[in-house]
């Protein structure tokens, strides 16, 4: 059964189209307050989801992305940056509520990550172990599909 915001299943649109292209050079804050950048993860794939705690979608999604990234430790790395203008203030009670076992906190109150893509939440995107893109998912995803590990594959062969 796929997963539901609001009543709307979550099936992203899988976008190909920037295939190739490496990571921009954004930076964006790890848990630990330091500035952190895509190219910072490279030696292994990397999946960004661009997410927030207003956005319907994103939410829903959340819970399967933290098994996925249980899943794939040691393989793939999983960052979920939030897009809150809040930042921390508004994160951090987020995480602490779900209590989520394998995700971390990572922030952009700036927003600089949505601007520079130009997308919407959520939007995830898939970065080889070269730090290019595989693809790109618009719109909330059940991480634990059989449909998205097909597509995480794609990096990790």
């Amino acid at each position: 059964m796929a997963l539901s915001a609001g009543g709307e299943s979550l099936s992203g649109k899988v976008d190909r189209s920037h295939k190739g292209e490496a990571a921009p050079d954004i930076a964006f804050t790890a848990p630990d307050g330091k500035p952190a950048h895509v190219a910072d993860f490279r030696g292994k794939p990397v999946l960004l989801n661009l997410w927030a705690t207003w956005c319907a979608p994103c939410i829903a999604e959340m819970p399967t992305l933290d098994s996925l990234a249980g899943d794939l430790a040691g393989k793939v790395t999983v960052l979920t940056v939030s897009q809150d203008l809040g930042g921390k203030e508004q994160v951090d009670p987020f995480f602490a509520k779900r209590k989520f076992a394998n995700l971390k906190p990572w922030l952009d109150p700036q927003l600089a990550l949505s601007t520079g893509y130009g997308v919407n939440l959520p939007t995830t995107i898939l970065y080889d172990s070269d730090g290019r893109e595989v693809w790109r998912v618009t719109g909330g995803m059940d991480w634990a599909s059989d449909k998205a590990r097909a597509l995480i594959a794609e990096a990790t062969h």
